[in-house]
Order: C-alpha cells, then structure tokens, then sequence
C-alpha cells in the first residue's frame, strides 16, 4: 500500500465539485478530513455526514457557527452599510472568512498540513479562502484542484464532473438539465454559472421555472408587515412585529427572523454584473432578506444621529472596507483597522426604526433616538428657532464668490481664443 502524501482538511459542502475532490484527493494518495460548516444553509447534516464517511473521509467535522457568523462577521458589515459596487451586500464574501478560520483550526487540531477547497480558477473565492489560511496559518499548504491542470484538463466542464461522479458511486444533486452554481447561507442565497452566464436571460424563467423553487417568496404575496427595530452601536438588538408583537432578542434568533418575514416579501433580489477581484464581470443573482432590511434600517438611524462630517468620513471608509471584504482581505490589517474605525464611528448610532416589507420593498416609517442630531424647532417652516435666517445671506455670499472668480475668469479665457 502506498505511503500518504499527509493529511488535507477540505472545505466540504456535499455538493458535485467537493465531492468528486474528496474521492480525486484520495486518488492522490491523501488522508481526507471533512469540514463542513453550518453557517445556515439549509442541509441534512447527518446526511452529508454519511456521505462524505462513505466516500472515503477519515473524520468529518461539522460545526455549528452560525451565531458567530451574524456577530463577528455580519454585524461589522451593517455597522459599516458594506456595498460593493452599489448593490452587492457582500452575503459570500462574508462567509468565506468565517469558514476558513474554521477549517484551520480544524487543520492545527488534526495535524494536517493541507487544507483543500472546491473553488474555482476563475472566481473569487479561491482568494477569500486561502488569503484567509494564510494569514490565520502561514505554514499551512493549500490544495486548489480547479488551479492544477491534471483535475482541470481531466474535468474541463461539469459534464465530465458528473461522469466521475456516476463512475464513483457519488450521489449529487445536480443534473444536467440544471448545471448552476448555487451557494446558500444566513446572509444570502446566490445563484450563478450555466445558463445563468448568458447576462440577457431572465432569472425568473430559468430559476421559478427549471427548478420550481429556489426563492423564499412571492413579491405579490402577502399583506405589508411592519415592523420596530431598536439598535444599539449600529448593530439591531430587537425586532418586534407590531402586527402580531412577536419579539426577537438574540443575534442569530433576530436574523433567522427577519429572513423569514423579508422573504416572504421577496425583499432583497437583485440581478447584477459585476466585477470580481480576478479581473472579470460575472453575473451574480443573489436574495439577502435580512441583510437589505438591515441595510436601510442602519442607514436611517444613522443619517439621524451621526454628524455629517462624521458621516462622509465613514462613507469612504465603508467603501474601502466592502472592496477589502469581497477581495478576501478580512483578516488583513487594514480590514481589523477599519473595523475599530468604523465600530467607533457607530457609538452615537443607537435608537429606533419602525419599517415595514410590501412586495419586495422596504419602507422606513419613523425613527427615534436618545442621541439624535435632529432639532424639530431649528428645522421647522413655522417656527424660526435659534436660527436667524438674514445670515444665510452672508452664508450665500461667501460661497458663491468661488463660483463668480471661476466664470469671471473662464469668459476672459474664452473672449481672447476668440480674438
């Protein structure tokens, strides 16, 4: 019997690409350790468990982290109103740091000295992972079968993946006739690959209609839901339905709910190009329920409380940190720097939002907080306030003289190229 080249713990989802890796590693000559993270996605574990024992693993690990995913991950993102590119809520790009700082310390307790992943060459998460490995484990080795060319020259499309699988006995839940991508977790459900990579198809056809599923809701369905939501330091610490007083206290149990009421309400669907850190547009789908309530819940209690200096300062910083967060650099220091940055920003933004969810949408209905920079008397049309509206005159005055120089002295430039 050959000697083992060592022990890899490999990111394992029970999905076609990781499960043909896992029998391809120990082809290889590779002891296989599965690490499977529950991170809210909705799996039979026990299942996977069996499956991947059956396939060949030594041990299978599977955790719980859901809980730390909406804390030390999630969380940070609302606090930060992380978008990339305008529209994207970050939903895999969050996740992929939490699992790899699981997977090494899955790697450390069993000795191994490789860690595998079934990202592709061509993506994104290739680098969230192994930036992340390297930097919580730089000694550790990373095996990415989709970058060497004896597994990407042997299985050059998913048809040749599914091949190895029937060959082997591997039980996937792909076919054919459905060949996307598709990734789930507390944050989000996205969707690409296949036919989805024609950016002129509607996802509704191929998506409802090919699959019969997938979506949380119907848009059209269902009466508007209101809803409070108090924050403290940026973050949501309740939720109370105002229709049925239904009440949510924990992190994990708080999400897990809006989820469900925003989903209900096809809150959160997009449909975007965008463009990944390798250097390519690719189309995405994606559903992020709670994350697009919390979304414009924080933005409104925060334009309420925090000044507005502050404010375009940490709208820079939030940019930086989402463009940080999708290329993979969670555990860099500039990201762990951001994020003291940006959480002390977030000590003023506390208070209340009511909102409701009506097909699809998000609808901010009031706001109120202990640390509001609103002055209703100073706003007011009919009361003058501290405020004496002749100094706006001087107000107007000094910053239109800018202006006044600049055209001044733009129509001499332009009188003497027409002499």
């Amino acid at each position: 019997m050959a000697q083992s080249k060592g022990t890899v713990v490999l990111a394992y989802s029970g999905g076609l690409d990781t499960s043909c890796i896992l029998v391809w590693l120990k082809e290889q000559g590779y002891d296989v350790v599965a690490y499977l993270a529950n991170i809210g996605q909705k799996e039979d574990f026990e299942a996977a468990r069996k499956k991947a024992l059956a396939l060949g693993s030594k041990k299978v690990y599977i955790e719980d982290v859901s809980r730390e995913f909406v804390e030390e991950f999630i969380w940070p993102a609302v606090q930060a109103s992380a978008l990339y590119e305008d529209r994207y809520l970050l939903g895999t790009a969050l996740a992929r740091p939490c699992i790899a700082r699981k997977l090494v310390e899955v790697a450390q307790r069993e000795g191994a000295q490789f860690v595998a992943h079934g990202a592709t060459g061509k993506g994104n998460d290739q680098v969230r992972f192994e930036l992340s490995c390297y930097a919580l484990c730089p000694k550790i080795k990373v095996i990415a079968p989709w970058r060497l060319p004896e597994f990407y020259q042997r299985f050059p499309g998913r048809r040749e993946l599914m091949d190895y699988a029937k060959k082997h006995g591997i039980p996937v839940p792909v076919t054919p006739q459905t060949p996307w991508s598709m990734d789930e977790n507390l944050m989000h459900i996205s969707y690409e690959a296949g036919i989805l990579e024609n950016p002129k198809s509607s996802y509704l056809s191929h998506l409802f209609n090919a699959c019969g599923m997938m979506f949380r809701g119907d848009p059209d369905a269902g009466p508007s839901c209101p809803s409070s939501l108090p924050a403290s330091a940026g973050v949501p610490v309740k939720v109370t339905n105002t229709g049925d007083g239904a009440t949510r206290s924990s992190a994990l149990e708080l999400f897990v709910y809006l989820n469900d009421i925003a989903g209900k309400h096809g809150v959160g669907r997009i449909d975007i190009v965008e463009n990944r850190f390798v250097g390519m547009k690719s189309r995405g789908i994606y559903e992020t329920p709670a994350g697009t309530i919390l979304y414009h819940a924080h933005l409104d209690i925060e334009a309420f409380t925090m000044d507005r200096e502050v404010r375009k300062i940490k709208q820079g910083l939030s940019l930086k940190f989402s463009e940080l967060v999708y290329n993979g650099f969670w555990h860099s220091p500039e990201c762990e720097f951001l994020r003291e940055c940006i959480a002390r920003s977030q000590e003023p933004v506390q208070g209340t939002v009511r909102l409701s969810v009506f097909k699809g949408q998000v609808y901010i209905l009031g706001r109120e907080s202990p640390r509001s920079l609103y002055n209703e008397e100073l706003v007011s049309m009919n009361v003058q306030g501290d405020y004496e509206p002749a100094d706006a005159t001087g107000f107007i005055n000094i910053n239109s003289l800018r202006l006044k120089e600049y055209h001044r002295l733009q129509s001499k430039v332009t009188v003497k190229q027409d002499e």
